[in-house]
């Protein structure tokens, strides 16, 4: 596997590299930014560390970031993510799920807003939709489901500002699609192969870069 990460580039050239990175450790040993990156400088106060990178790492790779390995945060490179989401989305556009009836209504309401506003945070992305305190429940679910699905996706991350206009505290995730984000045409350019076939590509590649991962790992690790 490869060696530690220091920067948010380090971070990008890897998800270049092996293609597919999800951000916590996982049943595949050394496959995650959590293990590559040393601890000081996970919540160090002089320096940037990989909560801060995620944004950045994600605009220097080009790919997609977001909850996208068995509901926990990830990157998927822009070579791959055409593959990724013809596999995830079974061949469906959001707009035919909802066609045939089979997306849920809440999950519609949420997809329809980000697409309305382009881009928008958690917070605002709650008071639309209704799930601000003593509103609906289950705003999470919705939101990992439809990053699961490769619909949405993290396009960055919003942080307050103090006196001197220099960010603090924990960054807001804020929402898009794939498609506003890289072009209709690239994230959509594999939707003429099968789902099945985007799988099987994706799968085989893990196989290779993963030599020591079993099976059932990658299977868990893709959601199947």
């Amino acid at each position: 596997m490869e060696g530690e990460l220091f920067s948010a580039q380090d971070i990008a050239d890897l998800v270049d590299r092996w293609g597919f990175l999800p951000f916590f450790a996982n049943d595949i040993e050394g496959f995650s930014i959590e293990e590559h990156c040393p601890r000081e400088l996970w919540f160090a106060d002089d320096t940037d560390g990989p909560w801060e990178w995620k944004a950045p790492a994600m605009r220097l790779c080009g790919g997609m970031y977001g909850k996208l390995f068995s509901g926990k945060a990830g990157y998927v490179s822009r070579q791959w993510l055409p593959h990724f989401a013809n596999f995830r989305r079974d061949g469906y556009d959001f707009d035919s799920r909802v066609d045939e009836g089979i997306e849920l209504p809440k999950d519609t309401y949420i997809y329809s807003t980000i697409c309305e506003e382009g881009r928008a945070t958690t917070r605002r992305l709650k008071k639309l939709c209704g799930y601000e305190k003593g509103g609906k429940k289950g705003f999470e679910t919705v939101i990992t489901r439809l990053q699961m699905q490769t619909y949405i996706c993290v396009s960055d991350f919003v942080y307050e500002k103090d006196k001197q206009g220099k960010p603090y505290g924990w960054g807001v995730a804020e929402y898009a699609t794939p498609e506003s984000l890289l072009g209709e045409d690239s994230v959509r350019s594999a939707y003429n192969f099968k789902p099945e076939k985007s799988r099987e590509l994706i799968f085989e590649h893990l196989k290779t870069i993963l030599p020591n991962a079993n099976e059932q790992q990658i299977r868990k690790l893709l959601g199947l």
